[in-house]
């Protein structure tokens, strides 16, 4: 009986100890819509190190008063350790809302939905093989991309998907849908006959050469060039939602202008999003360095462009997505990208592309937008008047951004 007992005390002591290691943080998120547009899906995102907590941060819960907020946290750098919290919030126009955060060093007990997810897959000796992986690095004399299954990492959303080729062009390929859901987790970007009688989407652009859905180029004076050559080419998924997807490119050793430059593109894609933000970050601070981006001149019979000259860039055309013009047809596709006026240097144009020039001098970062829509989609823009309106509103939210203050 006294072995019994001193067991359970034992037992209750090692309890309230695991209990007591368990630290919490709780404090306030003000949050700020201060322009004229009410806005869906906001993405609001915490650095955890600006929050105070004093532990590992490990678990994390949301209260919009009694409604508790889908969130997740991501590891950016790789050390197994938080950094950022995200989560996404509808805010009416001209409104302001306070929500409860609460970081824990426990281990998470929530599941949350997922309306985002993101995927890459090594291809196997055989075709029909494959396995994901987290992230590959290859020298850059090495031809990997028909060895990753899609040719590099996919990501998605309800509305749209994404890749991003691993090969010197780098572009970002779209998957275009008729509904709103996940799809690339069966799909893999290549959807078969049975999952297209089901209603799935597929891919909707032959980029071919160009910038694709804005993705970064070189720039030599006359037209947009491939990222290449470099000494190693890296692409990675970082996070995969429920709330936001994570891919990273990296390129080190790009010989370019005479530099020799190492450089790395961030697309992160939200909830409720159909556009990306890329942010563009190199290992030392820029000179004269000049790049540029822009959306795919889709050189269709119907291929129309628009651009307000000061950062926003818009295409909507029709062409066939594949060299296979016999089981596919043609598709209708609008594409918009926007660069922050003050990384803007001049707007330029060569056969496969509408773009302007891009610029950093003393800065290793700067970031911009990109998105598209399909006219196959029950939920979009129908015609090319509609995109380039709606294109306009969305440069309008991105300059307008909601506010976060925390207080404790």
């Amino acid at each position: 009986m006294k072995k019994e007992l001193i067991a359970l005390l034992s037992l209750l002591c090692g309890g309230c100890m695991t209990m007591a290691a368990q630290e919490t943080a709780q404090m306030k998120i003000k949050l700020e819509n201060t322009g004229s547009r009410a806005q869906k899906d906001a993405p609001v995102v915490i650095r955890l190190d600006r929050t105070g907590a004093a532990f590992q941060v490990r678990s994390a819960v949301v209260m919009d008063g009694k409604l508790e907020i889908p969130s997740q946290l991501d590891d950016l750098d790789g050390d197994l350790r938080a950094d950022e919290l995200a989560f996404v919030i509808d805010m009416p126009a001209h409104t302001d809302k306070e929500l409860t955060l609460t970081l824990s060093s426990a281990k998470p007990t929530r599941e949350y939905p997922a309306r985002v997810f993101a995927q890459m897959l090594a291809r196997g000796t055989k075709s029909n093989r494959h396995a994901p992986v987290q992230s590959i690095t290859v020298p850059g004399t090495t031809n990997f991309y028909n060895m990753v299954y899609g040719h590099g990492p996919m990501f998605e959303s309800e509305l749209v998907g994404y890749r991003v080729y691993f090969n010197e062009k780098q572009t970002i390929d779209p998957y275009g849908k008729f509904h709103k859901g996940l799809e690339l987790k069966e799909s893999q970007f290549y959807p078969n006959d049975e999952q297209l009688a089901r209603g799935f989407g597929d891919d909707v652009l032959l980029v071919g050469n160009s910038c694709g859905i804005g993705a970064l180029k070189g720039w030599d004076g006359r037209k947009a060039t491939h990222i290449a050559p470099v000494a190693f080419r890296t692409e990675r998924i970082l996070t995969s939602g429920p709330i936001r997807a994570i891919a990273e490119v990296e390129a080190k050793g790009w010989k370019y202008q005479g530099k020799e430059l190492s450089m790395t593109h961030r697309y992160i894609l939200y909830a409720g999003h159909r556009d990306l933000r890329i942010e563009t970050t190199f290992a030392e601070p820029l000179e004269d360095e000049t790049f540029c981006t822009g959306v795919q001149n889709i050189m269709g019979n119907e291929t129309v462009s628009f651009s307000d000259h000061k950062g926003l860039v818009g295409s909507w055309g029709r062409h066939w997505p594949v060299n296979d013009t016999v089981k596919y047809a043609k598709e209708t596709i609008g594409i918009a990208t926007y660069i922050p006026q003050k990384f803007v240097r001049k707007e330029v144009k060569d056969k496969d592309n509408f773009l302007y020039t891009v610029s950093a001098p003393g800065s290793n970062h700067f970031y911009h937008y990109t998105m598209f829509t399909s006219r196959k989609e029950t939920f979009g823009c129908p015609t090319p008047e509609a995109w380039f309106k709606y294109m306009q509103e969305w440069k309008e939210e991105l300059e307008n951004p909601i506010k976060v203050t925390l207080t404790r």
